[in-house]
């Protein structure tokens, strides 16, 4: 006899796998079907980033000056993908924080209190981002930037 809490192994296989046989063109009103128009929709995504989100514009400067100062300590390859993911971690998690703001806005124009919960812990994301970025940063300019300063 089985505990009523316990579930037959083929039912929790098909809770595993059902989201896959969910095909997206039966609940979406519109679905691109070609591979240029998505990245054309990418790319205007970034450019409403850049040009309605004040902190992609902070993180955009933030990113050329850690670049043209990692270019200037010669900094080895491992650490250039050290810097390259972690800054593109801060970016999607910025992009997402945006994405979730505007669906959260669009699902609840009045304030309500999970409305809140979700806004704040997209940004908490972004700001987990920051910090490990900023620490990464400083483990991988650090010891070339003291050394070529003589410190």
């Amino acid at each position: 006899m089985t505990h009523p809490q316990e579930k037959h192994p083929k039912k929790t296989l098909d809770e595993l796998t059902s989201t896959m046989h969910i095909h997206p063109d039966d609940y979406s009103a519109f679905t691109s079907p070609n591979r240029a128009k998505s990245l054309s929709y990418a790319l205007a995504g970034w450019l409403y980033m850049l040009r309605h989100q004040k902190n992609t514009r902070i993180m955009t400067a933030a990113t050329l000056v850690v670049f043209g100062v990692a270019f200037w300590l010669g900094v080895e390859p491992l650490g250039w993908a050290l810097l390259v993911v972690t800054i593109t971690i801060v970016w999607m998690a910025e992009f997402l924080n945006a994405a979730v703001e505007a669906v959260v806005n669009l699902a609840s124009p009045e304030y309500h209190p999970m409305a809140k919960v979700s806004k704040d812990v997209a940004a908490a994301a972004v700001l987990l981002g920051a910090v490990a970025s900023v620490l990464v940063g400083l483990l991988v300019l650090g010891p070339p930037l003291l050394a070529k300063l003589g410190l």
